[in-house]
């Protein structure tokens, strides 16, 4: 399976180096020198990483045969693209690949159900779930320890316990994937084939 991993930014310096936009919660793992990666768009890599380190609070890595800043700047908006098994997990109990949350069911402590997970967004904050909900609207959920209490990956299913407000049908913090004009219509969100299931999503303090 593949994941993206990084999203490379603008060169750094005229040796080669790029900033790198961190999308993994593993980073000395997927980012290390030696790592082989793929590449969006393909005919870009593979890159392999000859050097890294932080500068400021930010990863800074050098690929080989990139040796200059024309090289570098050339990279930037380069998606970085890992192979992982698909039975692997990560070491920290608490964090999960996002393949393993797409789909999941979302529910309350006493079985009600509240949608199903089809996107994870990782903001520099927390992570959030985006889930779609029987009426075809979406709620966001943010993956915090107060809220998300248990994740059960046999069962396929998310148990939440939400504060008042956040999924109530009169004050629920709603994103709609529909048009204004198209409320009414039955069905639901058109898929965007923008979205991306890769990355980790790690529960949080609130």
């Amino acid at each position: 399976m593949q994941l993206v991993v990084a999203r490379i930014g603008r060169a750094h310096g005229i040796k080669g180096e790029v900033t790198v936009e961190v999308r993994t919660d593993e980073p000395e793992l997927r980012l290390g020198p030696g790592a082989v990666l793929a590449t969006e768009p393909a005919h870009v890599g593979p890159l392999a990483i000859e050097t890294g380190r932080v500068h400021s609070g930010r990863l800074l890595l050098r690929f080989e045969g990139v040796r200059d800043r024309t090289a570098a700047e050339a990279l930037r908006n380069t998606l970085l693209i890992a192979e992982v098994d698909p039975a692997e997990l990560p070491e920290d109990p608490d964090e999960f690949y996002d393949h393993q949350l797409m789909d999941l069911d979302v529910v309350l402590a006493d079985g009600t159900e509240i949608g199903r997970i089809t996107e994870i967004s990782h903001l520099p904050s927390q992570d959030l779930f985006i889930v779609e909900r029987p009426d075809g609207s979406e709620v966001m959920i943010p993956f915090v320890e107060e809220i998300v209490t248990g994740i059960d990956l046999d069962e396929q299913r998310v148990v939440i316990t939400p504060p008042p407000g956040l999924i109530d049908d009169s004050e629920a913090v709603i994103a709609s994937t529909r048009d204004t004009d198209e409320d009414e219509a039955e069905g639901g969100p058109e898929d965007d084939p923008a979205r991306d299931s890769s990355g980790d999503a790690k529960k949080g303090d609130a």
